[in-house]
Parts: structure tokens; sequence; C-alpha cells
């Protein structure tokens, strides 16, 4: 009756195995550590690297406890892991020298860190410590400002181009266009051909507000942005700078941070874990915008540095075909890139392929009409200084979809077309506020968050062995268990864990409990009613069972509702609550009956169980 096969106990070992092997990482603590990556795009940091900066480090007779490359994302990283703090700060200030030897265009970026110490072959089992958010860890809070006034003129720029093409297509004549402020002004020398071109952009941009004016003997005809479209493309630029500073801060290897969105033009940036406020700002810094344009051929190749850049065009000195002479005004931006992906051409060379949206095929197509045979280049700006990412031949007209070809190898397409799909900054950002939390802070709030639990879980296992017996202490090692894969499941999914969610650990230990209270007094009703001690114990927990699941249930849909409407620290409570619904019907009914059934179960004439005292109706 109350013996379980052989599958269940072996369900329950997989358990406390699984339990165990990754709930351990998260107590062995952490080392100082230097961290080693690239502060340009087309720099990577691979496996030379690291032994660069081990060479480095031996030379000067720093011995740090191992160096090992990390892959993330794009660029990856060197870490360098030692005993103390002192060996930290000398290696960083050792590594900085050695590794840039221009101090104002670093190469390299070296920052403090922390790493984990779990063992190798823990975390060749993917078994790591969960993430601690900015309140537990330590680290770094940006609040960003939007330059709104920024996106509206990059579009106005944008626009001045569209107007002059489309006119140009539709064959209407002009005068001439002109940018003055927020408004486009196109002069005309007849009332005809005004209307003419009202029409044509009136039907084919109609973000435009058009009003007629004059000025002299000329007609003009002012276009200025539809206050609704001008608020839909600042919201858009809010979106893409929170999409691309993800994708930026990710490649870089910062655990857990937070990019998200507050007000309408301001983006909050949390980084946990980041311990100095320059390292922070250098990962903020590292956005980057992508242009593509034309060579300019007036300037002889192989004379860019020695002959008069004309007006209109700049030199870049730094990259792939560099220097070269390039017009200032781009043929498209990244923006209007909407995939790119590693390919090879019709000779199976290397190559990136790039789709562009429609507003940039077309754009593409017109610039590059007439210009087959020409030079074209695609430049990276980060920090306001222009890289050279390639430089190709126009072998065809292209439009929507084309090649870049001459990659050299597979390697570099794949680089070039990550950074392509990374896309650009939509608008400059300038940090209004920022906020160091240090680690001293996180480690009382860890300090105080493992007491309350410690605490919680030892009144909770006094008061069950005392009133319950021996069914206390089964319904304590349930308990256990449930607290143990709990921390597992969020380990293994590498979820934030923040102050909130460290209360929801504490707050779930109460509710846990609740189960085998339900299952103990069910027992005891079992007894009380005169069933042997066999058939109580299973009843009692075939009975309790649909209790069990319905308070379950209605708990799951109230921490469900907070999940999905609440946001950031209520979240982080939510995750931690619904999870440890899962694991504490799973330990308190499945895990909780096997140790009843192993202790009791192979007791043939069993008389009694040891489950506290039970009031029978007339016994005083």
């Amino acid at each position: 009756m109350n013996r379980y096969p052989l599958w269940k106990y072996i369900i329950i070992v997989i358990a406390l195995l699984f339990g165990v092997l990754y709930t351990v990482p998260n107590f062995f603590g952490e080392s100082p550590a230097v961290q080693i990556s690239s502060a340009k795009a087309t720099v990577k940091v691979d496996n030379s690297t690291m032994s660069q900066v081990d060479s480095i480090l031996s030379k000067a007779g720093i011995k740090p406890e191992n160096v090992y490359y990390e892959a993330s994302g794009t660029q990856g990283s060197v870490r360098a892991r030692f005993t103390s703090t002192d060996e930290q700060f000398k290696a960083k200030a050792l590594l900085e020298k050695e590794l840039n030897p221009d101090p104002a265009d670093p190469t390299y970026t070296v920052a403090f860190n922390l790493v984990p110490n779990t063992p190798q072959w823990l975390q060749s089992l993917h078994a790591f410590p969960m993430y601690l958010g900015l309140d537990l860890r330590g680290g770094v809070h940006f609040l960003m400002q939007v330059d709104t006034k920024a996106v509206a003129n990059k579009r106005m720029q944008g626009l001045q181009a569209s107007v002059r093409s489309q006119l140009r297509e539709e064959n209407v004549r002009h005068a001439g266009i002109s940018r003055n402020g927020d408004a486009i002004e196109i002069r005309f020398r007849d009332a005809a051909t005004r209307d003419a071109a009202r029409k044509v952009l009136g039907s084919q941009m109609g973000e435009l507000l058009l009003q007629d004016a004059a000025e002299g003997a000329d007609l003009k005809l002012v276009a200025t942005f539809n206050p609704e479209a001008l608020k839909r493309t600042t919201e858009e630029a809010v979106q893409q700078n929170i999409s691309t500073l993800s994708k930026r801060v990710n490649e870089l290897g910062v655990a857990e941070p937070i990019i998200q969105r507050q007000g309408a033009d301001r983006i909050v940036v949390q980084l946990p874990g980041v311990q100095d406020v320059s390292r922070a700002k250098d990962i903020i810094g590292r956005t980057a915008t992508l242009e593509v344009r034309m060579v300019d051929e007036s300037v002889a190749r192989g004379t860019e540095e020695t002959a008069a850049v004309p007006f209109g065009s700049e030199l870049f000195k730094v990259g792939k075909g560099a220097p070269v002479v390039l017009y200032k005004d781009p043929i498209i931006t990244g923006d209007y890139i909407s995939s790119a992906s590693a390919s090879f051409d019709q000779n199976q060379q290397p190559s990136v392929s790039i789709d562009l949206n429609g507003d940039g095929g077309r754009r593409m197509r017109e610039a590059t009409r007439s210009k087959i045979g020409k030079l074209m280049a695609i430049v990276l700006f980060e920090k306001n200084k222009g890289e050279v990412l390639t430089v190709a031949t126009i072998r065809d007209e292209l439009g929507s979809r084309f090649q870049i070809t001459g990659m050299g190898s597979s390697e570099a397409a794949n680089d070039l077309a990550l950074l392509l799909r990374a896309g650009s900054l939509a608008a400059p950002m300038e940090i209004i506020e920022e906020r160091t939390i240090g680690p001293q802070l996180g480690a009382d709030n860890i300090q105080k968050g493992f007491n309350s639990t410690l605490y919680g879980f030892a009144a909770i296992a006094i008061f069950m062995i005392i009133y319950y017996h021996l069914f206390g202490f089964f319904s304590v090692f349930a308990l256990a268990v449930n607290l143990m894969l709990l921390i597992a499941v969020l380990s293994t999914l590498q979820a934030t864990l923040t102050l909130p969610g460290m209360a929801a650990i504490a707050f779930t230990l109460g509710m846990a409990i609740d189960a085998n209270v339900l299952i103990n007094e069910r027992i005891r009703e079992e007894l009380r009613a005169g069933n042997t001690p066999q058939a109580a114990i299973a009843s009692g927990f075939d009975r309790a069972w649909a209790t069990i699941l319905d308070s379950n249930v209605t708990t799951m849909i109230a921490g469900l509702a907070l999940l999905i409407f609440g946001s950031g620290a209520i979240r982080g409570f939510a995750v931690v609550h619904c999870l440890g619904i899962l694991t504490s019907i799973f330990s308190a009914v499945f895990v909780s009956r096997g140790i009843a059934n192993l202790w009791y179960g192979r007791k043939k004439k069993l008389a009694t169980i040891s489950i506290g005292q039970i009031w029978k109706p007339g016994q005083t």
C-alpha cells in the first residue's frame, strides 16, 4: 500500500543530485580578477591575446591563479584571476600600460572584475552561481537622455535628400532646395511647377506638412514635419537605441544588464557587478554608428595623406583600405539595414549579403545607378572616430539586396555581418544621472537576506519537529529539498537574484510548509477516525492532494499576474515565487511521501506512527 516503485525513488535521487550540483556553486564565492576586452569593434580578443596577457604578467613577476579566454558575443574577453586585490590593482595598471601604447586611443579595455571560484568540473556541467542584481552585487546605474533634437535633425537631412530624389524621378524642376531650421524650402520659377511638386510630395511623403511661401520673384514650398510623424520618429529612435545598447552591452559579457525605457526620451542602464564607474561609462560609450559612403576619386589612390582634401569630403586613416578620402554625405546609415549575413559569392569566396529596408533600397539604387566601377566604403564610427571596415568596388546597380565581396576570410565576413546587424544609434545620448552601489552594501543585503531565510527555516523546523515528531522531520527534509531545488533551478536558468527575490525565497518557505501541514493533519484525521496507520498514511497523502493543488493554483495565478503586469523588482519577486510554488508541490507531496514510504512502508504490522498527539472525540 505504502511502497513506491523503484522508478519513483530514482526520480527523487536524480532530483537530489541535480539540486546539490547546481546549488553548490553559489557557496564558493568569488575572486578578484581583471577582464581584458576589445575597445574597438574591429579588434578581436582571442587565445593569442590570452598568451600576450600571460607573458606580460610573467615578465613583471605577477603570478595570477589562472588566465583564461572566455567567448562572449563577437569579441570575447580574457580574464586573469588573483588571490588578492593588491595583485589585481597592480595587474590592471600594468596591462593598461603594455596593451595600449597610445592611451588617447586604447585598443583594449582593462577592467576590474569578480569571477566565481566554482571548480572547473562543475563549470563543465554548466553549474554556475546565480547572477546577483544591483542591490546584492553592487554595480552602476545610469539614466541617459536621448537627444531628440538630433533625431529630428537627422530625419530632416534624410527628408531633404528624399525630396530631391522624388522631384527628380517625377521630372519636376525646382530652383534649389535648402534647409532653414526645422523646415525644407524648395524654390520654383512658376506656380504650376510648385503645384506639381506639392502633388508629388503630398502623395509620396505623408509625414510632411506643405505650405506655400514667396521670396521676391521666387515661389517657395515650405515642408515641415507632421507633429505626429515627429513624435513617432522620436519613439522609434529611443527603441532603436535601446536595442543597439542591449546588443553592444551583451556582446561585452556583462551579466544580466538591465536596459529599459523611462519616460518619453530617457533610458535606464544598470550593469550589476561592474566595480568602477569609468568601466561602466566605457561600456556605454561603445555604441557605434555605421555609414555607407562613396569614395572621392578626385583624390588619386595612394596620395590621400599628401593631397588636399576637397570641400565636402574627409580623410580616414584607420581601417581596411585606409587611408581613403570619402564624401561626408552618406548613402545610407546602419538604421536602413534590415539584415546582414556571411555568405559566398559566385566564385565561392567569403562575402557579406546585406538586405535593406524599402527606403534604404531606393536610396542605394539612386546612388549606385551611375557609379558602376566606382569605390564605396563602409565606415564604423565609435567615440566620434571613424574606422573603415571595407572599401569595395560597385560591380552593378545595387538595390535592396547586394553583396560585399573581397572579405578575405569567412571569419572577417562573419565579423562584418554581425557589426552590420547590430545597427547604429538613431540618436546621440548623454548621461544625466549616475549612481554606484558599492559591493559592501550588496554584501550586507546578502547577509541579511541569508539570515532571514536561515532563521525562518530554523523556526519552522523546530515547530514542525516538536508538533509532528517524525512526520515533522519528514516535512523539514522536504522543505530543505524544496529550498535546494529552487536555488538550483534559479542557478540553472541563470536568473538574476535581487533583494525582492530573496524575500520571495523566505516567503516560499512559509507557503511550502503549508502543504505538509495539510498532509499531516489529514493523516491525523484518518487515525482519529480509526483507520490503521498504513491506511491513514495512504489516505492522508491522497486526500490532501486536491486541497494542496487548489491552494497552489490560486497562488500561482496571483504570481503570474504580478509577473505579467508588474515591472522591475515586482517581476523579480514573482519569478522566484512562481518557481517556488512548482518546487514546493514536488517536494511536499512526492518527496515527503517517498520518505514516509521508505520509513514505514516495509512494516506490515504497523501499530503506531510518530505524528504527534492525536486528539479523539471525548478524550480529555
